[in-house]
């Protein structure tokens, strides 16, 4: 066959969590829940910040634009699996996974660097509080985020013009509930060698130069807060960075666990079920992180729902 893709006729066929038919009503009944879950906790974060004039500050921005993207991100993956189960169908067309995958990379790298952004916005915080509204003024956060998508979208544009370039055979079986890109190159018939170099140097570069970011910003926040003198003191300062520390933890562990588990099987439905956990259960979690450990946010939700007492 020529090099190339007739997207006349080529599609895809999402295997999901499991062919099982009994199985099927209680993972749509698992995952739908987990969705409205993840999107009304992620709308309240949203307008809870917008609505709290004492959290229009840069953390606060940050997290608003982290639980927008969290929305998005689940939104990639989820509807579109249930859907397929609703329908009872395994169809995605080729245009439909394309465009999948574009958004996937897009979120998930987009993840990366804001909880980054946000690592730094607490070291400044911490380690230069005199400069911190000189540093971490309106323009330069608004930049920030900026250069994050700009980056992202580039990144996620790369990905897709390399998927692009693959043979694919019509009806060809992802064992996953949605078009995972790595899965989809070692689908393809045609040479991925070029692709495999792009992916891994992309996760290197972009997924190296983040997490590093994030444990140098976090490294000198700890030697920060040693030399505070008072327990007190430090228990302030570390409290305003836990929330955002067990996101991060929760982010890189979850997704790097999978990769690095199904690095030898990419096409096991195990490496599908594993991937629930930052594709899905991470969204989810994130509103409940912010919100139980974070005075601010508990406060703006009782005004924004009109209660005085809440989550105490």
């Amino acid at each position: 066959m020529v090099p190339g893709n007739d997207t006349r006729i080529l599609d895809f066929l999402l295997l999901g969590l499991s062919e099982k038919p009994d199985l099927q009503p209680v993972i749509f009944g698992l995952f739908l829940s987990m969705y409205l879950i993840t999107v009304c906790g992620n709308v309240l974060i949203i307008l809870s910040t917008i609505s709290d004039s004492h959290l229009h500050t840069p953390m606060y921005f940050f997290l608003s634009n982290l639980s927008f993207v969290d929305i998005c991100f689940i939104s990639t993956t989820v509807p579109k699996m249930l859907v397929n189960i609703q329908t009872q169908s395994k169809v995605i067309t080729y245009a439909g996974c394309i465009t999948q995958m574009f958004f996937y990379i897009l979120f998930i790298v987009l993840d990366g660097f804001l909880l980054t952004v946000m690592a730094y916005d607490r070291y400044v915080a911490i380690c230069h509080p005199l400069h911190y509204t000189i540093i971490m003024n309106s323009q330069f956060c608004v930049l920030l985020v900026l250069v994050s998508w700009i980056t992202s979208v580039l990144h996620s544009l790369l990905q897709n013009s390399m998927v692009l370039r693959l043979s694919f055979c019509p009806r060809t079986q992802i064992s996953h509930f949605f078009c995972e890109f790595i899965q989809v190159f070692h689908l393809a018939f045609s040479d991925t060698f070029i692709n495999d170099i792009v992916v891994y140097f992309g996760a290197i570069l972009l997924g190296g130069t983040t997490l590093a970011g994030i444990l140098y910003s976090y490294c000198k926040i700890v030697s920060s807060i040693c030399e505070i003198s008072s327990a007190q003191g430090k228990y302030k300062a570390f409290s305003t960075c836990a929330s955002h520390l067990s996101v991060v933890s929760l982010f890189y562990c979850s997704f790097q666990g999978v990769y690095l588990s199904a690095a030898d099987n990419q096409n096991s439905q195990s490496s599908a079920a594993a991937s629930v956990m930052y594709t899905v259960v991470t969204p989810m979690l994130n509103p409940f992180i912010y919100s139980l450990r974070n005075k601010d946010i508990k406060r703006a939700l009782r005004r924004l729902i009109g209660k005085e007492t809440i989550i105490e």
